[in-house]
């Protein structure tokens, strides 16, 4: 203690109780200490206990799932019910008119992208359900007038009442689809036999053609531009049809080399001889050895069709001359020819395309410097993508008939960075047990409710072969950053597109029933923005069709939360091992109408 004044007190009569005063603190501290540790051992223990259950993460992981917060997605005007952002005729007059290159895929930048929801057309219905859509779809689904009277004498299309019908009619099959197809397979046997399996249609009107041949074991791709009147894909795709939105322009098409069994273009006014031929160049490349190439409208029968082409015997006779030069210095081989109908044969033999070595060859074989199966944003090239000696099961009659190469692991397989028979025979046992689950916990699969579908980032086509049974088709798409396989779904049997998912996808809006996608935010967050997939994809559904999301733990709740401001009903389920790495998110989009008139 002290004085007042500072000065310190003396108690020599309180020295003897020092020490043990001193040993009893000791003895307390030490008490307490061992009470603190047992209290706090038992707090962590129980804490920890806590978070386990509740996160429940993968022993392997080490980070958090993804958290996002709900917001409510604001609808785009009325005047976007058919918004096609990277083929929008909004954009057109920035890009040039040489060789229709203002039709191509032009992407707007990010700055521009639309953060809305694509309304349906005022009176929509969900679509007339397959097969009888094939002849008739709702007038409200696609209110197109223009198309209606502009191809009315060809037999297109004509409206009756609230509906569009498709009597099977075109420019060139005025008895209808079936009699033309008919026709063709008079010249080409092979379509009947299970030998021809994948086609591509240039140039595709409403895809009648392709429609018909559903019935005949062949599926078509479709391919039509973007246009302001027509819609045609859009036709297509709602009347069950597989197609998608295209032009052979300056681009190569998004599909491997190599691929298709058969290319069609009926009267599709593309000028094959134009630009060194480089657009017949693109369906050499495209078409797999012993393929055939279909041709029926100008400059074909110009003999006794000359008069009605605007134009003198003499052109059309050179034109048709020009033509079969260049088909000629291609390896192509004339098959059969008949009223119309002119069909090709892309050779086999190996002998022809040396001669394109000889320096004073055109078109030129081309080098080893561009990829043969690179196919997103490569320009087309004046030189013969010759196909690769080594792979000796490549051609149409090397390759097992349909439907027995659904199952048979393609040669091609070991060009995959660590694919082999085994790999593929264990992808396809692998997808079947899943589409199993799947259908259990989505019925509606295997029913007419379902007829358009696609596999956002297929690996070997195994989901849509585990569904070949069942009434509908898969557009396969194979990420253009990931491994290059879309020639092993091609050599299946099956069709498929390259697609960035960083983009909009090629097609109409409200155009496919079911999308399907296998760890797609998993592969692809680290470049695509998660809500801009998921609004691309509200875009490509169809009101009340459905999206099977199998992803990590990680992004599960992320994705079902942006669904959710979109107006989409979620579940979550558990996979078909109960595993809890990842999760199955089983969503419907909801049917609603614009009451948004403002552009935005």
């Amino acid at each position: 203690m002290k004085h007042k004044d500072g000065k310190a007190m003396s108690q020599p009569d309180k020295s003897s109780r020092r020490v043990p005063m001193a040993l009893m603190f000791i003895v307390l501290c030490g008490f307490s200490f061992y009470l603190g540790k047992i209290f706090c051992s038992e707090k962590d223990r129980i804490v920890v206990n806590d978070i386990t259950k509740v996160v429940q993460l993968p022993k392997e992981s080490t980070t958090s799932p993804l958290q996002i917060k709900p917001t409510a997605l604001p609808e785009c005007s009325s005047d976007y019910q058919d918004y096609t952002p990277c083929t929008d005729p909004r954009r057109w007059k920035k890009y040039g008119f040489h060789r229709l290159t203002f039709m191509e895929r032009h992407c707007p930048p990010v700055f521009e992208r639309k953060e809305c929801l694509v309304p349906p057309p005022d009176g929509y219905k969900p679509p007339i359900r397959w097969p009888k859509s094939r002849n008739e779809c709702w007038y409200r689904n696609v209110p197109y007038d223009w198309i209606n009277k502009q191809k009315s004498n060809q037999n297109w299309l004509r409206k009756e009442g609230e509906k569009f019908l498709f009597p099977g009619g075109g420019t060139m099959f005025p008895k209808g689809v079936g009699a033309y197809v008919d026709l063709m397979q008079e010249l080409i046997p092979e379509m009947q036999d299970g030998t021809v399996r994948t086609a591509i249609d240039t140039g595709c009107g409403v895809a009648s053609w392709g429609g018909d041949l559903l019935d005949r074991g062949i599926l078509t791709v479709s391919l039509a531009p973007r246009d302001n009147h027509e819609a045609q894909v859009q036709f297509a795709l709602e009347r069950g049809i597989p197609a998608i939105l295209g032009i052979i322009s300056t681009q190569r098409l998004p599909f491997p080399s190599n691929s298709f069994d058969m290319a069609h273009c009926s009267r599709c006014l593309i000028p094959w001889t134009e630009f060194g031929g480089v657009y017949l160049l693109e369906v050499h490349r495209i078409l797999r050895p012993g393929g055939f190439w279909v041709l029926s409208g100008p400059p074909v029968n110009y003999e006794n069709r000359w008069r009605g082409w605007n134009t003198t015997v003499e052109e059309q006779k050179s034109d048709y001359d020009k033509l079969q030069e260049l088909l000629t210095s291609l390896c192509f081989k004339l098959y059969g020819k008949k009223d119309d109908i002119a069909v090709w044969q892309k050779s086999s033999d190996s002998s022809c395309y040396n001669q394109l070595a000889n320096p004073d060859a055109y078109p030129p074989k081309c080098d080893d410097s561009l990829e043969p199966d690179s196919a997103w944003y490569t320009p087309l090239r004046p030189c013969v993508v010759v196909p690769n000696p080594k792979i000796k099961k490549l051609g149409l009659k090397s390759i097992s008939k349909w439907p027995e190469r659904l199952h048979v692991a393609p040669e091609r397989i070991s060009d995959v960075h660590g694919g082999s028979a085994s790999t593929f025979k264990h992808d396809d046992s692998k997808w079947k047990v899943r589409v199993k689950h799947y259908k259990k916990l989505l019925p509606a699969i295997g029913t007419d409710k379902i007829r358009n579908v696609m596999d956002m980032n297929t690996v070997y086509g195994g989901f849509a072969a585990a569904v070949i049974d069942d009434p509908l088709w898969v557009m396969n798409v194979v990420s253009s950053y990931a491994a290059s396989t879309l020639a092993v779904v091609y050599d299946r049997g099956l069709i498929g597109t390259y697609h960035d998912w960083c983009e909009a996808f090629s097609t109409y809006p409200r155009t496919y029933d079911l999308l399907h996608l296998d760890g797609l935010f998993t592969a692809e967050s680290h470049r695509c923005d998660m809500k801009y997939v998921l609004l691309e994809m509200d875009r490509i559904l169809r009101p009340n069709g459905y999206a099977i999301i199998r992803e990590s733990s990680y992004f599960v709740d992320a994705v079902a939360t942006i669904a959710k401001g979109m107006r989409w009903g979620c579940r979550k389920e558990d996979t078909e091992y109960n595993v809890e790495k990842e999760k199955v998110l089983i969503c419907q989009k909801k049917l609603w109408y614009s009451s948004n008139r403002s552009s935005r």
